[in-house]
């Protein structure tokens, strides 16, 4: 229990983490490649021991891994300005809720049986995401910002399912924690060759502020993972009990964050649109 109770708390702080940068300065593009390097050097730590120099023989997991490390930095990148601008429970909701992309994406490519359920599961989602999102009359300003939730909802439901299908065609002799510290190790990698031509360019100056803080935020972004899979064999619950706990109770605490540390608006149209995440969560994985 405990493992779960740090994940929720580890993911809920991301964004948290996110809404800071802006208080302080801090470039959040600088801080989110420091915070994959962070991350991966945490994966490879903890996971070295378990690589496999036969899985160089089979190496289309390759191919996924650079993928997974492009929609790692720009799903991130996304993230951190979606939290500052369109607010943190908004955020973590249609972050959490592009599940209903990853199913949608499972029920074509694994020719899955659409049950009533699922059905319902979706067009729940759909809801929230519309109606947390959409900006009340007093938030005219954030419209702009819009884009940027609805491709978080499509991009997170990419990443998930290419992740799934990784881990189970393409996974033989690589563990899925190492795999997912070399996607980070990529992303941290193509993100620094981009910062390299904004220093050239002048674009970019260095702090260390950014530094330390892509640290802080590398710790709970792969703590998030790594705790979530100690839950699954802590717990003695079924996994999909366990993920639907967590991401329900993600999305509870960032909001309750929002609303109260943040002074986020909280309108009946979001309220509603909150309610509708949390039945979509239940009811996607109800179904499964």
């Amino acid at each position: 229990m405990i493992p779960l109770l740090l994940s929720v708390l580890s993911s809920s702080l991301i964004f948290v983490i996110f809404k800071l940068f802006k208080k302080f300065g801090i470039d959040t593009f600088q801080a989110i490649v420091i915070n994959y390097f962070m991350a991966a050097a945490i994966g490879f730590t903890l996971y070295g021991h378990t690589w496999n120099p036969e899985c160089l023989e089979q190496n289309n997991w390759m191919y996924y891994a650079f993928v997974c490390a492009f929609l790692f930095i720009g799903l991130f990148l996304i993230m951190g300005k979606s939290s500052q601008l369109n607010g943190v429970a908004s955020t973590s909701i249609a972050i959490k809720m592009s599940m209903a992309i990853s199913l949608i994406f499972m029920i074509i490519g694994y020719s899955e049986s659409v049950t009533i359920l699922k059905v319902l599961g979706i067009a729940l989602a759909f809801v929230g995401v519309y109606l947390v999102s959409k900006p009340s009359k007093s938030e005219n300003g954030q419209t702009s910002a819009v884009w940027m939730l609805v491709a978080l909802f499509i991009g997170g439901g990419a990443l998930d399912f290419i992740l799934n299908y990784v881990h189970n065609t393409q996974l033989e002799l690589l563990q899925d924690s190492l795999f997912s510290a070399i996607g980070l190790g990529l992303a941290g990698t193509i993100g620094l060759l981009i910062l390299i031509v904004r220093y050239i360019r002048g674009n970019a100056k260095f702090e260390f502020k950014n530094v330390l803080a892509g640290i802080i935020l590398g710790v709970p972004n792969y703590f998030s993972i790594y705790l979530l899979l100690r839950s699954y064999e802590t717990t003695g619950w079924d996994d999909s009990t366990v993920l639907a706990i967590t991401n329900v109770s993600v999305v509870l605490l960032s909001a309750i964050i929002g609303f109260t540390a943040f002074k986020e608006a909280t309108t009946t149209q979001k309220i509603i649109g909150l309610i509708s995440a949390i039945l979509a969560i239940c009811v996607l994985y109800i179904a499964n």
